[in-house]
């Protein structure tokens, strides 16, 4: 028979996180712990966690190790990386999140220029859908759909007027005709860990070919963090000389990109904070719509064609 101290040695807790149709808990055993995850067909992507974490992991790109999955069961256990996000330190001094964010850009480069070059990415089967015109695309939709129109009330007509639909439509095959590597997708604070001063990438199941401007846009322009413009241009510069050698913090055709990517993944952000908010009734989502409206307006004053869709959230915020 166990014992009342071994019993009490063994603790379970609910951890409540993101928005990913994944639910998780801690588990303590013998003063360690575990992560526990369920998972269902609900977003099929979410079956492929294990295999990308591997893989990522493989290229040297820091994750949490799997100690064990059923996916028959949707079940998987794997290493506590701990709760302590980067978005927890967007109190602290600039410096102690600068170097942190500078390990972050520097996990991400590696993702970005070597695992579509491994001969193992050639084995990835079960990566999401390619960024192509049509998901550009999808995601405008996306946010006219929820952010605009289920949010703000907007009417189909104003939009097909006043949103810059055609310019759009053309970025969206801008992007799609560049050359891809493989990026996280969902590449935010939250999505982060901290431990002991070095940082591990998670929710990375949407893993897939695209531009990583569209990474560095998600983490610079993250809606639940307010870096100022100070702040994300030294990042930028960071990001820029581990890409393209030391010293060189600048590249116009680089920045453009930038730019246009940074437009499709905050419509993308704002779409999923509406249908979240709205449609799910995880009404917390709604309080990043402001900040991420003006992070947006701020990206469309940069780009030729798009005067009327930032006059129109102008109108909104």
């Amino acid at each position: 028979m166990r014992s009342a101290s071994s019993v009490k040695s063994v603790s379970v807790d609910a951890i409540e996180k993101g928005g990913s149709g994944r639910k998780f808990w801690r588990m303590h055993v013998a003063g360690h712990t575990l992560i526990f995850v369920r998972y269902n067909e609900d977003r099929p992507e979410n079956k492929h966690y294990v295999a990308i974490a591997r893989f990522l992991a493989g290229v040297g790109v820091r994750v949490p190790i799997i100690y064990f999955h059923d996916e028959i069961e949707g079940l998987i256990v794997m290493e506590d990386a701990g709760d302590t996000d980067l978005w927890s330190f967007r109190g602290a001094s600039w410096p102690q999140r600068r170097a942190l964010y500078q390990r972050t850009l520097d996990q991400a480069l590696l993702l970005h220029t070597q695992a579509h070059r491994t001969p193992a990415a050639a084995e990835l089967k079960f990566l999401q859908p390619v960024f192509d015109a049509a998901l550009y695309r999808w995601e405008q939709d996306y946010f006219f759909e929820h952010c605009l129109g289920r949010h703000f009330g907007i009417s189909p007509k104003r939009l097909a007027a006043d949103a810059d639909r055609p310019r759009l439509h053309a970025i969206a095959d801008e992007l799609a005709a560049e050359p891809r590597c493989l990026v996280h997708r969902d590449f935010q604070s939250q999505n982060v860990i901290v431990r002991d001063g070095e940082v591990c990438l998670i929710d990375f199941q949407g893993l897939r070919p695209g531009l990583a401007q569209y990474d560095l846009a998600s983490l610079l322009l993250d809606p639940y963090v307010d870096l100022t413009a100070e702040e994300r241009e030294e990042l930028f510069g960071h990001y820029l000389s581990g890409l393209f050698g030391p010293g060189r913090t600048a590249d116009p055709a680089f920045r453009a990109l930038y730019d246009r990517c940074a437009v499709q993944r905050l419509m993308q952000a704002l779409g999923a904070y509406g249908k979240l908010g709205h449609v799910d009734q995880r009404t917390q989502f709604l309080a990043s719509i402001p900040p991420a409206i003006a992070r947006l307006r701020e990206v469309l004053a940069r780009i030729d064609g798009l005067a009327r869709l930032e006059k129109l959230l102008a109108s909104v915020s």
